[in-house]
């Protein structure tokens, strides 16, 4: 990645992270101001000088024109392209309109996709890029707390179908991840929320220092820099896993830790009736608990995940959601069967075994099943 162009006038940050996949280097740049040099960096990652911007009708009003302004002084032809705010847009509809759009804008193999928003428009987007002409460069452009902790990153990509979430999709790692921690000054306290989970998450899983940072800013708005703090160390957490895992084959299902739950939350409420953060969030105390009964994880984790939870204004039990009486033992289990984290005919599950320390455990559904009561 050549970070001195003539449109630059200083060199640009070294980035936090790097992801080093089968088709390259991914590298995740955060810093304050890096909106305006998105530019900067698209010009080093692509030879195209086209590019298609994807932007939900939330995120384009607040952060689209410095972006624009940015690529066309890199010399890119930008367009734009509008979705609907919300879960529904990573639906097949959604995906093939904006086919449509790469096609009018011209999108070549030497161009670019470029993903400006939260979790819904990096997925679409990059499953996108992923499947135009066979695969055409994207960059991650994250605007939520979440993204920036999570999805931004990796290069899952994927839409939502009927019978699951994330079924349908593919593993396309961006040409570059570009984090500018400014946006998230116009999050709402939920969409914090969500991003917390993710964060906490990620902590939980492989990181015991930045969980203990984690508590001892619980409670309270983050400053900038702490917000910094948070989003960079989950990012080297992440890219640490993808590199020892690509594939999803193995270490890097631990970055799941909650979410077989939380995908069946999610598939019975409805996509997009609950937000994905909140989901996890629920799903983590569950799987601790969980462990907790099968002797994986230690006593009282469980009781201190929530609490921490809590702090951050989250939901940790099923019945804290909004319609969350529809979420039954017998509904959550019909909707774990149809996960992808069901392999064979076992459903995984990850399991704490110390603050920082998780692993995928394979379970016989029956034993899900009969323990499901206890641990929702």
């Amino acid at each position: 990645m050549d970070t001195h162009t003539e449109h630059s006038g200083a060199p640009l940050p070294a980035p936090v992270a790097v992801v080093r996949g089968a088709e390259g280097d991914s590298p995740v740049y955060i810093g304050r101001g890096l909106l305006a040099r998105a530019g900067e960096i698209a010009a080093g990652a692509v030879r195209g000088r086209r590019a298609l911007v994807v932007a939900d009708t939330n995120v384009g009003p607040l952060h689209l024109a410095p972006l624009l302004a940015s690529l066309r002084a890199a010399g890119f032809e930008a367009e734009r392209h509008a979705i609907p705010a919300g879960e529904a847009s990573k639906s097949l509809a959604e995906l093939e309109r904006l086919w449509g759009a790469l096609h009018r804008a011209g999108i070549t193999r030497t161009d670019l996709v470029v993903a400006l928003g939260g979790g819904v428009t990096g997925d679409l987007a990059g499953f996108a890029a992923a499947t135009w002409l066979r695969g055409v460069a994207a960059m991650q452009v994250p605007t939520s707390l979440l993204a920036f902790v999570d999805s931004s990153i990796g290069g899952k990509t994927a839409i939502d179908v009927p019978f699951g979430k994330n079924l349908v999709g593919a593993f396309h790692q961006p040409v570059a991840v570009v984090g500018d921690p400014d946006v998230l000054r116009t999050l709402p306290p939920r969409e914090r929320g969500q991003g917390m989970a993710e964060a906490v998450k990620t902590a939980c899983i492989r990181d015991a220092d930045l969980l203990s940072f984690l508590r001892s800013v619980a409670g309270r708005p983050l400053s900038g820099e702490e917000t910094e703090r948070v989003v960079a160390g989950c990012a080297r957490i992440k890219a640490d896993v993808v590199n020892r895992d690509e594939r999803e084959g193995g270490l890097r299902m631990i970055l799941n830790f909650g979410h077989t739950v939380g995908h069946a939350v999610e598939k019975v409420l409805g996509y997009g009736a609950v937000p994905h953060g909140e989901a996890v969030s629920v799903g983590m105390v569950a799987a601790a608990k969980l462990g907790e009964r099968l002797g994986e994880t230690p006593a009282g984790t469980a009781e201190a995940l929530a609490e921490l939870l809590a702090a951050f204004s989250l939901p940790t039990r099923v019945a804290d959601l909004p319609g969350g009486a529809a979420c039954g033992p017998d509904a959550l289990f019909a909707a774990m069967l149809s996960d992808k984290k069901k392999l064979g005919a076992k459903i995984h599950f990850v399991l704490l075994e110390g603050w920082g320390r998780a692993k995928s455990v394979p379970l016989d559904p029956a034993a899900v099943r009969g323990a499901l009561p206890a641990v929702l």
